[in-house]
């Protein structure tokens, strides 16, 4: 039975934030805020990001940054390690506590390194970025601009920058029980397993919804979206952009 606060919208809908619902590391539209609003009239609606809450409550907000928790019936960043249900949050969990710091130090200190040593045509700043949840690893940084994403993004299709990193990291720490998951434009996530974006499914599948829906770009397999769009409790939808997914 679905739960009392959804019984009128006893569907689920969950939406990839980066590409999905927003261009990478940009905005919403107000075109989209207005789409989520009508939507959010028949469904339960939800996002799932891997940021944290602040990043994307930046880019998914108009007017106030808090307002997000108002606007999603279910708020899930950091693939919901950070999480809110009907603007409460929820427990959270920690990157750190699972991995011990002496593993963290080890990990972090070979990716330095790696990047480094790494000859790509252009290097910003912010390599690894901690999480609650999970690092951030950037090939390029996280302080390149929207333009310069774009070209390392294009970059990185044709060099395999960030399969390659990730397929070091893989054979090197093999048994730390991480998980590296290729997502936006120029990073990787590293996450224990089991904490994609199946994570945040531990929140919602106790409402009882007749039907869960996943809307995502990265749907491929290594893309971040993978494990939750071909979980047996979703539904998924893959989609190519904002625009696609308004479409949808």
């Amino acid at each position: 039975m679905v739960s009392q606060d959804f019984a009128n919208r006893p569907r689920l809908v969950l939406f990839d934030v980066d590409g999905t619902l927003t261009p990478a590391r940009q905005s919403v539209s107000p075109e989209m805020v207005q789409l989520l609003k009508e939507l959010r009239k028949k469904v339960t609606i939800g996002f799932i990001g891997g940021s944290d809450f602040k990043k994307i409550s930046e880019q998914l907000s108009i007017s106030e940054v808090m307002a997000i928790v108002e606007d999603f019936d279910f708020a899930f960043a950091e693939n919901g390690l950070t999480a809110y249900r009907l603007g409460k949050q929820l427990e959270s969990q920690s990157f750190i506590k699972f991995i011990g710091e002496e593993h963290y130090k080890k990990l972090v200190k070979f990716i330095l390194h790696y990047v480094a040593d790494l000859d790509i045509p252009i290097k910003r700043g912010t390599f690894v970025e901690f999480r609650n949840g999970m690092i951030n690893v950037s090939p390029i940084g996280r302080n390149a601009t929207i333009q310069e994403r774009h070209e390392f993004e294009a970059y990185d299709k044709i060099h395999g920058v960030r399969v390659a990193f990730v397929k070091v990291l893989k054979e090197t720490f093999a048994d730390y029980g991480l998980t590296y998951s290729i997502g936006g434009q120029i990073s990787f996530d590293i996450f224990p397993n089991g904490w994609d974006k199946t994570y945040a499914l531990r929140h919602v599948e106790g409402e009882g919804f007749e039907e869960i829906h996943f809307v995502g770009d990265k749907t491929f397999k290594g893309g971040n979206d993978y494990e939750i769009f071909t979980d047996s409790r979703t539904i998924g939808h893959s989609v190519t952009s904002p625009a696609d997914t308004a479409r949808s």
